[in-house]
């Protein structure tokens, strides 16, 4: 009669049911849900960038440190009312110590112009600090480790706006794991801050075509922010 204790079963049903909840609602309900994770960190009262970057110091939190040559902080306005958060640096941002300053990084700079504003206008970085060997995906015990000095770079700025350039970002201030394609484009919240989701400058380098849906996500964020959109002007 003491078989009934197995009624431990009933827990590997859940992650069904929880798999199944996005496919009844196209709303990212976990993003709902992804904020109050962070709330548990305190915001640090007049907290300021540089003094982000003197609590970050020479980082060996975790073993991205092994590999870097710099760590690449952030850069722009840091009273910018558009922020954009990518992934982690490449090869030159590592070399120089300045995010999106390669390829991908020109292409974000000709978005940003086709917006009306100039880098200096906005602020920029990433969701880790180190690059990853190889350019690899950061992990989720680096994310985890790094990305404390992420949400205090967004609480210091402020700012209006924040745009996730790419899955990476976007996963990490939402907390969640569904793809990018469900709601790349939708106007989302994150800790009182309109949030909004687009393809990261690498992924349009290996897609052109996808310029068009960038643009138009853009156009979103010009118009929060009360940027004139002048047709037939994109990156």
């Amino acid at each position: 009669m003491p078989k009934p204790v197995r009624k431990p079963e009933l827990p590997k049903a859940a992650p069904v049911a929880a798999a199944v909840a996005p496919r009844i609602s196209p709303l990212p309900l976990p993003v709902v849900a992804g904020p109050s994770l962070f709330e548990s960190m305190d915001k640090i009262a007049d907290d300021t960038l540089p003094k982000i970057r003197q609590d970050l110091g020479e980082c060996t939190r975790c073993k991205l440190h092994s590999t870097r040559h710099n760590i690449v902080f952030g850069d722009g306005n840091p009273k910018a009312e558009l922020v954009f958060v990518g992934e982690g640096p490449g090869a030159d941002e590592d070399a120089q110590g300045l995010p999106f300053v390669g390829r991908a990084g020109r292409l974000l700079t000709q978005m940003i112009e086709a917006m009306g504003l100039q880098r200096k206008d906005v602020y920029i970085c990433n969701v880790v600090k180190c690059r990853p060997p190889e350019n690899r995906q950061p992990e989720e015990d680096e994310v985890g480790t790094c990305s404390p000095f992420l949400l205090r770079q967004i609480d210091a700025i402020a700012p209006k706006v924040i745009v996730c350039l790419g899955a990476v970002a976007a996963k990490t201030l939402l907390q969640t794991n569904r793809g990018i394609s469900q709601f790349r484009g939708e106007w989302l919240e994150f800790r009182g801050r309109k949030l909004l989701v687009t393809y990261h400058p690498a992924y349009l380098l290996r897609n052109p075509p996808a310029k068009s849906e960038v643009w138009k996500d853009l156009q979103k964020v010009m118009a929060v922010l009360g940027l004139e959109v002048k047709k037939g002007k994109s990156a």
